[in-house]
C-alpha cells in the first residue's frame, strides 16, 4: 500500500532541495505504507515523485519543533499556526528521495481526485 500526500508547492520545492527532510501532519494514517508519492498541489497539480517510509515521530508540537526545526522547512511561526489547538502532531521523515524527471500532470489522470491531506494508492505506475 502505497499514500498520495497533498504538499504546498513552496515545501515541495524545500523537500526537492534537501532544505525539509520532515512533512509534518496534524493526523497520521493507520495503514501499512511503503512509499509516500508528493503530490504539488495548485498551481502546480503534479506528482513531483516519492520518498520511502520509514515511520513517523509522535509527540507534543513543542518537542517535535524542538527535535526537527533545523529540519523543518517552516518557520517557526507557521509551524506552530498549523499545529494551533492540537495536543499531539507527527513529523514523517523523508528519506530516500526520488524526484520524476517528467513530473505527473494529474490532468492526464482518469477521475484523479486531489486528496484534501492524503490517501492510500496502489503504485502510480
Amino acid at each position: 500500500m502505497n499514500l498520495l500526500i497533498s504538499i504546498k508547492p513552496e515545501f515541495v520545492e524545500k523537500i526537492m532541495s534537501y532544505e525539509k527532510k520532515y512533512e509534518f501532519r496534524r493526523s497520521i494514517f493507520r495503514k501499512k505504507v511503503e512509499k509516500i508519492y508528493i503530490y504539488s498541489t495548485a498551481p502546480e497539480k503534479k506528482i513531483v515523485g516519492y520518498f520511502e517510509f520509514t515511520g513517523y515521530v509522535e509527540d507534543t508540537p513543542n518537542n517535535l519543533w524542538n527535535n526537527y526545526s533545523d529540519a523543518a522547512g517552516i518557520s517557526k511561526e507557521s509551524f506552530f499556526d498549523y499545529f494551533k489547538g492540537k495536543d499531539t502532531g507527527f513529523a514523517i521523515r523523508i528519506d530516500n528521495l526520488n524526484i520524476f524527471t517528467h513530473p505527473i500532470d494529474v490532468g492526464t489522470l482518469d477521475n484523479f481526485r486531489a486528496p484534501q491531506s492524503f490517501c492510500y494508492v496502489d503504485d502510480i505506475f
